[in-house]
């Protein structure tokens, strides 16, 4: 009976021993309260706390957190109401500030962001505050900073998620947009028509261009191939005339190839011949002949 109650009170010291010991994981913190009192702030690694004296008051993330609060109503400086919703980016940087400094600090941070928010938007007209997220952004963060610095949190940043102005105004905004939607899009279209025109007039021009060098290259070659056939018509009268001289041709032959000339000559449309005085001796001779021809063909009759 003994043993058994000595078995049984090492498996329960061994049984409380093991649940006592406690491993912190990393990027987390727990506060540890001894006699419900804090005592100190366990960081990664292994512990151990004593039995029903100590207790773990809190287990507090060291990541990065996002909180995202919804819509709040406020007033621009010109009184037009708006609805606005913010995201808060923050961390946990002392965890004995975040466990004991206020109640609810998630519920305290919505709280104070509203508040900045207000007093940030108030002094704002509608369009500084439609183009002013980035300045918004930055007040509120350093404001929201400073507050909550004192429970252990920083704020790393403030985003306006998203800007919601009364209907009518959203409907004049929606119609500026659209408007300017579309004079962008005829400014597009009218740049599109102009560089169209451009290329149609650089095509009609080099079209012209290749033309006028088509008809340039053409005369170019009709009158080279003139000059090349008078060439080729003085080179062969040039070649007669060396062959001529080659045979010594006698001044009668050089006659009958004058007279071979002139019944050329006479063959087309000049009304006035000139003969050359070499040759008028020799027409008179021909002529002198063809009339005694004639005249023995009369008596023959």
């Amino acid at each position: 009976m003994e043993f058994v109650i000595i078995v049984a009170l090492v498996v329960f010291l061994f049984i409380l021993i093991i649940s006592n010991i406690k491993i912190v994981p990393q990027a987390h913190a727990f506060v540890l309260e001894r006699l419900g009192a804090y005592h100190s702030t366990w960081s990664t690694g292994l512990h151990l706390k004593i039995p029903f004296i100590d207790r773990i008051a809190k287990k507090v993330s060291l990541k990065e957190q996002v909180v995202d609060f919804p819509p709040q109503p406020v007033i621009t400086r010109d009184n037009v109401t708006m609805q606005i919703d913010t995201v808060v980016y923050y961390e946990i940087t002392d965890p004995k500030l975040y466990t004991y400094g206020v109640e609810r600090p998630l519920s305290a941070i919505e709280n104070l962001t509203a508040t900045t928010l207000r007093n940030i938007i108030g002094d704002l007209e509608l369009d500084s505050t439609l183009t002013s997220r980035d300045t918004i952004n930055d007040k509120i963060r350093i404001i929201l900073d400073e507050a909550t610095d004192a429970w252990g949190i920083k704020v790393i940043r403030v985003e306006l998620k998203n800007i919601l102005p009364p209907r009518e105004i959203q409907d004049a905004m929606e119609k500026q947009m659209k408007a300017e939607r579309e004079r962008r899009a005829r400014i597009l279209d009218a740049e599109g028509e102009k560089r169209s025109q451009i290329l149609v007039a650089e095509g009609l021009k080099e079209s012209a261009i290749l033309k006028a060098d088509a008809v340039k290259e053409s005369k170019i070659r009709e009158a080279d191939g003139e000059a090349q056939a008078i060439l080729a018509v003085q080179k062969a009268y040039a070649d007669a005339l060396k062959m001529l001289n080659e045979a010594a041709p006698t001044d009668k032959v050089i006659a009958l190839k004058s007279l071979e000339s002139l019944g050329k000559i006479a063959d087309g449309k000049a009304t006035k011949i000139f003969i050359p005085s070499e040759l008028q001796g020799i027409a008179t001779m021909a002529t002198t002949i063809k009339e005694v021809f004639s005249t023995d063909t009369e008596k023959a009759e």
